[in-house]
């Protein structure tokens, strides 16, 4: 008879992941809590079934490479440069804080530097995949809080992957296991020569031969074959990495992300890639999850409770002093730092490695587990203090204006360096109509360029302070603040203007926006964005002159392609088109 502990193993925990995942998503929490509870189901700690812990742990090991290899894949310098000033300060600083708290409650508990400082490190990264998933629950996602919350991460991501590289080489010296004969700093020294010569090798000839590969299955037209090429590169370069290098598989995957993303059919190979990499992320969790010991809690309640108030106080407190000090707004500050409440994938990969090296202990990791299930049941119901905080803050003024300070300061200095280019538009000769842009994004942006191209004046009022600075420097006139204050829209000059294109994706401030343009002026022609359908006619009501609904849109092109599909004549189409964008398809 066939052996079938492997299957017998991998569809009970894929059973278990699915069931308890789909609870926690139905309890509006995110999925990993359910496979991290599916893991200690299925761990040798609770009754019942007890799935292989060897086999659970090769099966994440391929976890670990294919989530390296999408952070790698989906890598923009572009994203991160454009919040570069407040996202690599403060995610350096956030990280230094939690860190050296969690090496302080450490030591408070009788643990040793090797443990203390890679718990704090854990404790210092947070999920992108739970971050991203609250930021585009809360509509957050594509405004300038969200791209420095998400910037912000990318830092953390990296830091971790350095981490990964001389964790190693400081085994040693943190208490774990170090090459025999070599001291810290020749182990060090050895590292950074192989890390070097693996960076030399995979982005000079990877570089060329990555792509290479890549475009040529991609003309064979076999999805089957470029997915298989896909993650053919992913696993053979990473365990070539660790093989070869003598550095981390994850690592190594990285790094193959990174080179992959450089070709041009690298959408494809992220689509290919992002369901094997979520297949085999969930028995990541779910083997993470087996390793938790039920013992830890009542053993060490209290140290439990302070790794608990590290990540959902001092993290977020921290990032507030942070983003505050670095001269950005109070919102800015709050969905960044409830954002970071909480811990994942990054966490674990880096407990694991340090498992491995002999420098934490199975407790330790069993400690990180009981905080993410918890911090990340918990994010959440957190995340959504930010819209009821702002609004306690602004009831007191003076602290409100005590905390806004810095931020305007910055933005009053900034509007007057703007001062003269506004100033221009009034007084220069042949002055052109005036359109007010709210927001800078994709649908900004291409909106601006529309307006120049037909001698109409864009100015721009953008929260992102580098934007409005880079547009100055382009010597395009545009204004630092929140469109929804009087203030702000007066000094874009929305009295003396003929438009106002209200683009932000922010749906809380689209309607404020538009009532505050219209009592400034009455005649403003005001064209909006809207998400939802069920948005437009709540956006006309206060004020909007026309609202370009993103679903009525998608519905009128899909209607046209089809339309245009069997042949109808173009009296039909515009007749179906109009219908469409009019009285879309509600289900």
């Amino acid at each position: 008879m066939h052996d079938l502990s492997l299957l017998i193993n991998l569809s009970v925990s894929l059973v278990a992941a699915l069931a308890l995942g789909l609870l926690t998503q139905r309890l509006g929490l995110s999925p990993i809590a359910g496979y991290l509870l599916a893991g200690i189901a299925l761990g040798p700690q609770t009754p019942g079934f007890v799935a292989d812990p060897k086999m659970s742990a090769q099966f994440a090991e391929i976890g670990v490479i294919l989530l390296m290899f999408g952070v790698g894949l989906h890598f923009h310098l572009r994203e991160l440069l454009a919040v570069r000033n407040i996202a690599l300060p403060g995610a350096v600083a956030q990280i230094a804080a939690a860190t050296a708290f969690g090496l302080a409650a450490s030591a408070a508990f009788g643990h040793g530097f090797g443990f203390g400082l890679t718990m704090g490190l854990a404790l210092a990264v947070a999920s992108t995949v739970v971050l991203t998933r609250v930021l585009a629950d809360n509509n957050l996602l594509q405004t300038s809080h969200g791209h420095i919350a998400v910037g912000w991460l990318i830092v953390e991501d990296i830091f971790t992957v350095l981490v990964l590289v001389i964790l190693p080489s400081a085994a040693g010296f943190l208490g774990g296991a170090a090459a025999r004969g070599e001291s810290v700093f020749s182990s060090l020294g050895l590292t950074a020569l192989k890390v070097g010569a693996l960076g030399l090798l995979v982005l000079v000839v990877g570089a060329r031969v990555v792509p290479w590969v890549l475009r040529q299955v991609a003309y064979a037209r076999s999805r089957e074959l470029f997915t298989l090429t896909v993650l053919a590169l992913a696993i053979a370069i990473a365990t070539g990495s660790a093989a070869v290098f003598g550095v981390s598989m994850a690592l190594g995957a990285f790094i193959a992300g990174l080179v992959a993303g450089q070709s041009e059919v690298s959408h494809q190979a992220a689509a290919d890639a992002l369901p094997m990499r979520d297949a085999f992320a969930v028995l990541f969790f779910v083997s993470v999850g087996m390793l938790f010991d039920p013992k830890v809690v009542w053993e060490q309640p209290l140290y439990l409770f302070s790794l608990l108030a590290i990540i959902l106080i001092v993290k977020p407190l921290s990032a507030l002093i942070i983003v505050w000090a670095l001269g950005y707004s109070v919102r800015t500050g709050l969905v960044v730092a409830l954002g970071l409440a909480q811990i994942g994938e990054f966490s674990f990969i880096l407990a694991g490695l340090a498992r491995d090296l002999r420098i934490l202990p199975a407790e330790g990791q069993g400690l990180l587990v009981a905080c993410a299930l918890v911090s990340i049941s918990l994010n959440p119901i957190v995340f959504r203090a930010v819209d009821p905080v702002e609004r306690w803050l602004q009831r007191r003024p003076r602290l409100w204006r005590l905390l806004n300070r810095k931020a305007r300061a910055r933005g009053r200095a900034l509007n007057r360096e703007m001062k003269e280019l506004l100033l221009h538009l009034d007084t220069g000769d042949g002055a052109r109509p005036r359109a007010i842009v709210v927001g800078y994004g994709p649908t900004g942006q291409a909106a601006s360029h529309i307006l120049e191209e037909f001698g109409i004046q864009p100015v721009i009022v953008d929260l992102n302070l580098d934007t409005v600075r880079a547009l100055g420097a382009e010597g395009k006139p545009a204004v630092y603040g929140d469109a929804t204050q009087r203030e702000i829209l007066r000094r874009a000059g929305t009295e003396k203007s003929k438009y106002l294109l209200v683009t932000t994706p922010d749906r809380s401030s689209r309607a404020a926006i538009i009532m505050t343009a219209r009592d400034l002026n009455p005649d403003l022609k005001i064209l909006a964005r809207s998400h939802y359908i069920q948005e437009r006619a709540w956006l006309e009501r206060v004020g909007a002159t026309t609202v370009c609904s993103e679903e009525a849109e998608v519905a009128a092109a899909m209607a046209r392609l089809l339309l245009e599909e069997v042949g109808a004549s173009e009296e039909r189409i515009r007749e179906e088109v109009r219908k469409a964008r009019e009285a879309p398809w509600q289900g």
